[in-house]
């Protein structure tokens, strides 16, 4: 039975899940060592759960019951230690996983489930930097994550059938639909969104057309409810640059990244987060960025 859980990383994923578990009814703790950075993520669910309010997409008597379920901590031994399942959502970098992996394996009790938010990242490596691979799983969320309804929940080697099935109630009450798959690099959508992004930057860099035409003839011609450019920008360039190398590592010579990419990514030009990727944000009205 899943009652309290902690997400460790509180960027944009991180925050998302932990808006999302608190509404569903846990109780939550989001975890970032960066005081500041906890604090900006603060700020941004309570703004979340007001335009939630407002939208009427949330009654008044559950956004003061999901407040009062999420709390907001840098102790992540503390926390660790009374979760029932933890869900680690830094960033896509090994390093850093193995090393919060590890700290978790020393916190948590041993009933604890543990659960990576990846798009490309193999769960049995890591469930191999802590010591229970059969309790240790991928939740990949994406973003926004409010409003995204999908978790590809994807097991590893020795994932057991009761921690995929418990995960799967946890999604549910998120209010999130699910698939279960088995693991292989990139899972199912990573590998299609990686490959239609990169191919758009090639197309741009071969001037086939501007970054707006592009868009508009995959999302009219192909029925996509967002252009590549616009995905790329609102997910990060950097992301995305990311996954495409590990790809490409994994899976070889289709998943090589677009020059234009890397090109951008060493600009400077991130996306949304960055005021500039494909498209300029910097003067646009800070809502619409945020949109």
């Amino acid at each position: 039975m899943i009652g309290n859980i902690v997400v460790v990383g509180s960027g944009v994923m991180g925050r998302g899940i932990a808006y999302v578990s608190a509404v569903g009814g846990y109780s939550v703790t989001l975890i970032d060592l960066d005081e500041s950075a906890l604090q900006n993520a603060k700020k941004e669910i309570i703004s979340l759960f007001e335009k939630s309010l407002n939208r009427g997409h949330i009654s008044n008597e559950l956004v003061l019951q999901a407040k009062r379920n999420l709390s907001y901590s840098t102790d992540l031994k503390r926390a660790g230690s009374q979760a029932d399942l933890i869900i680690e959502a830094v960033p896509e970098k090994t390093e850093i996983k193995r090393g919060v992996f590890h700290n978790l394996e020393e916190y948590a009790s041993d009933s604890c489930i543990f659960a990576t938010n990846t798009s490309t990242m193999s769960p049995t490596e890591i469930a191999s930097y802590a010591k229970r691979p059969e309790k240790t799983i991928a939740m990949h969320f994406f973003n926004p994550v409010h409003k995204m309804p999908l978790v590809e929940i994807v097991r590893g080697l020795e994932t057991s059938d009761e921690t995929v099935q418990l995960i799967k109630e946890v999604a549910e009450q998120m209010g999130k639909k699910s698939v279960v798959i088995n693991e292989f690099p990139g899972f199912v959508t990573s590998r299609i969104s990686a490959l239609v992004g990169n191919e758009a930057f090639y197309m741009l860099q071969e001037g086939l057309g501007t970054p707006e035409e592009i868009d508009k003839a995959i999302k009219l011609g192909l029925n996509y409810p967002m252009g590549p450019f616009e995905l790329v920008d609102l997910v990060g360039l950097d992301a995305r640059l990311n996954n495409l190398k590990y790809l490409h590592e994994k899976l070889g010579e289709k998943y090589r990244p677009a020059p234009l990419l890397e090109q951008y990514v060493k600009a400077g030009r991130l996306g949304r987060k960055s005021g500039k990727g494909v498209y300029d944000y910097t003067n646009k009205p800070k809502e619409e960025v945020k949109k």
